[in-house]
């Protein structure tokens, strides 16, 4: 566990595994939305069984996070992207100097892990997406409720202060600048974020690491045609796709989800993605 701390204030603790012994492949993880790092700690043990280290990210706002979306708390894509990531990976690089260094991460966290690679792809040996796929609603059925609900959830955050998530039963209680930043994906296909100087879009259509796309066969939330488009904005990457189906899982759910009580199965394909990826 290394805490770290960001400019603004704001705190948090990285949660991580590795082999015993000495190592050198690590992936660093983004969570969904909504989820403590701490539920990843399954996949972080199964993947340090395997040789690979994991260093869990905390989102602001969940978890170890000292900040609670509110009235008076708010953030966006900017303080994640240029502010909370750069000091969390700062300060594991400064503990694991020796680290060749993946980034992934499970639905909002894979996209966000994009984003982030596309503005750092210097930093990172390649890219690890799980569950994860860009939330434009023509590409999702009954996409025109989708869309609705785009219009609708910065509306209702404005008017409570936060996003109630935990309340409607979708994601934790967010930030009102990352539910607005998020619903303009939703709603136009393309990423930007207010404050964000960068060309997002640019940026991913310029990123020529490795790729490893795990779909889960019974994801609802992230459908075939979802990752597709997200993958579609990164045409000059070197694409793995894979499908985890429930007989890869010994019968339990391949959902968004439920991967993360049996997470060997994925554990197993990223390592070896892995190992076939670090240049030795």
């Amino acid at each position: 566990m290394l805490p770290v701390s960001v400019g603004d204030g704001s705190r948090f603790e990285l949660l991580c595994a590795h082999p015993v012994g000495q190592w050198r492949r690590l992936l660093y993880w983004l969570p969904a939305l909504g989820v403590p790092a701490r539920h990843y700690l399954p996949l972080a043990e199964a993947l340090a069984a395997r040789g690979v280290a994991v260093a869990l990210h905390e989102w602001r706002g969940i978890g170890s996070s000292n900040r609670r979306a509110g009235r008076g708390c708010n953030w966006a894509y900017r303080e994640l992207l240029l502010d909370d990531l750069p000091a969390t990976l700062a300060t594991m690089r400064q503990r694991w100097p020796q680290a060749l260094c993946w980034i992934g991460g499970h639905s909002l966290g894979g996209q966000l892990g994009s984003l982030y690679a596309s503005l750092h792809p210097q930093e990172h040996a390649g890219l690890v997406l799980v569950a994860s796929g860009a939330p434009y609603w023509r590409r999702f059925r009954h996409g025109r409720l989708i869309k609705a609900a785009y219009a609708v959830a910065p509306l209702l955050a404005d008017v409570v202060g936060y996003m109630p998530g935990r309340r409607i039963g979708f994601g934790g209680n967010e930030a009102r600048g990352l539910i607005a930043d998020w619903a303009r994906t939703g709603r136009t296909g393309r990423y930007a974020a207010v404050g964000v100087k960068h060309d997002l879009e640019q940026q991913l259509a310029s990123l020529r690491l490795p790729v490893l796309a795990l779909r889960l066969r019974d994801d609802w939330m992230v459908p075939p045609a979802s990752l597709d488009w997200l993958l579609g904005k990164m045409p000059q990457t070197t694409q793995t796709l894979d499908v985890v189906t429930p007989q890869d899982m010994h019968g339990h759910p391949a959902d968004h989800f439920g991967w993360m009580k049996t997470p060997a199965p994925v554990a197993a394909r990223i390592s070896a993605w892995i190992a076939g990826h670090d240049g030795t």
